[in-house]
């Protein structure tokens, strides 16, 4: 696959990602997060499985020495990123989570510095630097007082922890790639962190409130299952074998754009100038990460 399509995979990714937020909205109110990670990944888990006996046929067989590959991407990448990112969001504010959910890409970048030895180009420096500034003004509308309101308690260090899980799992995904086709690592990633979450979902007790949820609730957690996870991990798991996780990374910075166009469209938000010049940032910065060597 050409780096121009892969690219064009991952916006088309990152417009699901940002359609997740939303329909997170829709669904958290009335679904506990344990239960709710859990039912989006069981659907997820389910499709792809339908997927791979479709296009491959059979699936592939788990070895023992898988296990502990897809532990850490089903514990770290998928449980560890959603709890963390749901919890985080009771203690702190969503200037603070959205500031720090941005500085993923910096963080993917140094630990494949670190762990994978890649280089930090001053041209891919520039440009997530370019991205982070917009994904800033995006949140802050370009109030620069809003600073002084930032204030680092435990909702900012657990969102940190949502932030280093998911940059731990791009950079161990590269690194295990090699071993396992995308649709493999990406199945057996949404098994194991189904598998994981049931005594949690047992503690929650859902049943006695799910006959209360709303049905756009469940259509809200089934466009998750699909679009948000099977076809935005597979699509990242390629993009990372292809391109690497630093460049996969960055393609982050483009949720909160999509997420401004999604708000206008369903929520019925008011756009700003600022938050149109923010975009313009976001887009630049991708482009020229991209055109980096």
């Amino acid at each position: 696959m050409k780096d121009g399509k892969i690219y064009f995979l991952m916006v088309l990714t990152a417009l699901f990602w940002a359609g997740a937020f939303i329909a997170a909205k829709l669904s958290s109110p009335y679904i506990p997060a344990f239960t709710l990670t859990f039912l989006r990944f069981l659907i997820a888990t389910l499709v792809l499985y339908v997927v791979i006996l479709i296009k491959e046929k059979s699936l592939y067989k788990l070895k023992k020495k898988d296990i502990p590959v897809f532990l850490f991407t089903g514990i770290v990448g998928m449980v560890g990123y959603h709890i963390f990112f749901f919890t985080s969001v009771k203690y702190t504010t969503a200037i603070n989570s959205s500031i720090i959910g941005a500085s993923n890409p910096i963080i993917t970048t140094i630990l494949c510095f670190l762990f994978l030895r890649e280089k930090i180009s001053f041209k891919r420096f520039i440009g997530i630097i370019i991205s982070f500034t917009g994904v800033f003004l995006t949140i802050t509308n370009g109030d620069l007082s809003s600073l002084g309101n930032i204030n680092l308690n435990k909702g900012d260090l657990i969102m940190l922890l949502a932030v280093l899980c998911w940059a731990s799992y791009a950079v161990y995904s590269k690194k295990v790639m090699p071993l396992y086709s995308p649709i493999v690592l990406t199945f057996y990633s949404f098994l194991f962190c189904t598998l994981f979450l049931v005594p949690f979902v047992i503690y929650e007790n859902p049943i006695s409130s799910l006959s209360n949820v709303p049905y756009y609730a469940y259509a809200a957690v089934v466009y998750m299952s699909i679009f948000a996870s099977v076809i935005g991990y597979f699509v990242q798991q390629m993009a990372i074998k292809q391109i690497g996780p630093s460049k996969t990374s960055i393609f982050i910075n483009l949720v909160p754009v999509f997420s401004i166009i999604l708000s206008v469209i369903i929520l019925k938000e008011t756009v700003t100038i600022m938050k149109i010049f923010a975009a313009g940032l976001i887009i630049i910065g991708v482009y020229i990460c991209q055109k980096s060597n």
